[in-house]
């Protein structure tokens, strides 16, 4: 009898053995991996910083939010229409503000099954949508394109779909409204067919994917290539079934620059700090690389470390001689800007541009204007930098640059110009950048995604060893 017990107790314990062993295989299974939280000492004062920085950003999405639709305005502005990117960053900052109680797990799933809900009800609507992917700008009363200018875009839809590969991870519990959730993500996700914006070999960039398409004149014949904020897009598509994915990818790749604008800071340049940060929101690139980063021995998150601090050294430097540029005053960005109402004598200034230093050999429309995004959307590559002029730029603007959403969207001590308006696609980046930094959590999720894995697998991404 005692004999039989032992039996039956050994063959218990070897299933038991068995299956934490088979759980363990399942949870290392994922070739690309999430790393962990930034190691990083955050002092309590700092923690509480980006605490407030981070919950006042988030009620753009409380506020700028269609209740009916579920879209997100491009833009506070009242007269402002809806935007599919601010709408696909907006999806994990529900969730966001789920873990950090500023509202409750059902509220968050109410709002994102509302979203994907109207985006698949809008599949076959030839005034939302086209093959799986949406117009830029949506009405904000009825959610149809704008007006005609409005482009079927690769990278907004790109932003949006990311957004739903969040929600279908994040939502995992056995409830309807989240297994909806789930269904909906997946639906939509399975639709894009990316023969829309396909280049063909007579296309300026041959086939990369292309920017946009017009029902009233067919695709855009200009490509996202070269290194850009589209970095994920190529993921993404490798992941839902482009046609040979790895010939696209190194189309993309075939116009990177190189460059060392500082010594010990070469990195593939691209002057937009945003550039370098939006693609690195949701995928965990720390330690990855492709097959042109493998050969220069550095990962996309050391790139973009780079970058960061090549910024600011060309704010050091201050080549132009723009007011208040300083170690800790930095981040030329995608912003809003003053316009030419400011100019004065040789000092000239844009409206909204895509502003970017890599070096002063390397600027793009940099007049001055800097966007507080900038610096804390690099948190993750460069926290002591990245807090220090967070700090230094709120102590120094005082309540100027900031209102009911956070920090406005740009400053120029030049023109003596600060912003009044608030823009969806840097709101959002703002509360998933510091959420990345304090937790990973974007991360954490994303990269359990199957999408993920194919599309970095598919296009040959690789760690450093």
């Amino acid at each position: 009898m005692k004999n039989k017990i032992l039996s039956h107790s050994l063959i218990l314990a070897s299933l038991i053995i068995s299956l934490l062993s088979s759980c363990s295989t399942q949870k290392s299974a994922n070739k690309y991996a999430y790393k962990g939280k930034i190691d990083y000492n955050l002092s309590k004062a700092d923690d509480l910083m980006l605490d407030s920085i981070q919950r006042q950003t988030f009620e753009y999405f409380r506020q700028e939010y269609q209740p009916e639709m579920g879209i997100v305005k491009d833009r506070a502005a009242k007269d402002a229409f809806a935007s599919i990117a601010a709408t696909g960053f907006g999806l994990p900052t529900y969730a966001v503000a789920a873990e950090r109680k500023w509202m409750t797990r059902d509220e968050a799933v109410e709002r994102t099954l509302k979203t994907l809900k109207f985006f698949v009800g809008s599949q076959n609507n030839p005034k939302r949508s086209h093959k799986g992917f949406y117009y830029h700008f949506l009405d904000w009363k009825e959610g149809n394109r704008v007006d005609t200018w409005v482009e079927l875009s690769s990278i907004d839809t790109g932003i949006l779909m990311m957004g739903a590969v969040f929600a279908r991870n994040y939502y995992d519990k056995n409830t309807p409204a989240e297994k909806q959730i789930r269904e909906y993500a997946t639906k939509l996700l399975s639709s894009m067919d990316w023969n829309v914006f396909k280049m063909d070999e007579n296309s300026k960039q041959p086939y990369t994917i292309s920017m946009a398409w017009h029902p009233e004149k067919g695709v855009t014949n200009w490509g996202w290539h070269g290194y850009t904020e589209g970095l994920f897009l190529y993921v993404l598509a490798a992941g839902t079934g482009i046609d040979n994915p790895i010939q696209h990818y190194n189309a993309w790749l075939k116009d990177y620059e190189w460059k060392e604008p500082y010594p010990g800071l070469a990195h593939v340049a691209f002057p937009p700090l945003f550039g370098h940060q939006f693609s690195e929101l949701f995928i965990d690139f720390r330690g990855l690389a492709d097959q042109f980063l493998m050969g220069k021995g550095i990962s996309y998150f050391e790139n973009s470390r780079r970058a960061t601090l090549a910024q600011q050294q060309y704010a050091i430097q201050n080549p132009k001689g723009w007011k208040g540029y300083d170690a800790y005053t930095w981040g030329f960005t995608a912003t809003d800007g003053c316009g030419s109402k400011c100019n004065f004598g040789d000092k000239k200034f844009e409206g909204y541009a895509g502003r970017g230093a890599t070096g002063k050999d390397d600027v793009v429309a940099e007049d001055g204007t800097i966007g507080i995004y900038g610096p804390i959307c690099s948190l993750p590559f460069t926290p002591e930098q990245s807090l220090k002029t967070i700090r230094n730029i709120k102590s120094k603007m005082g309540n100027k640059l900031w209102g009911k959403y956070g920090f406005y969207d740009a400053f120029n001590e030049t023109a003596n110009w600060v912003d009044n308006d608030f823009v969806g696609i840097d709101q959002g980046p703002t509360i998933l950048a510091i959420e990345n930094f304090r937790t990973g959590m974007i991360w954490k999720y994303m990269m359990k995604d199957p999408i993920i894995q194919k599309g970095l697998e598919a296009l040959h991404f690789e760690y450093i060893k």
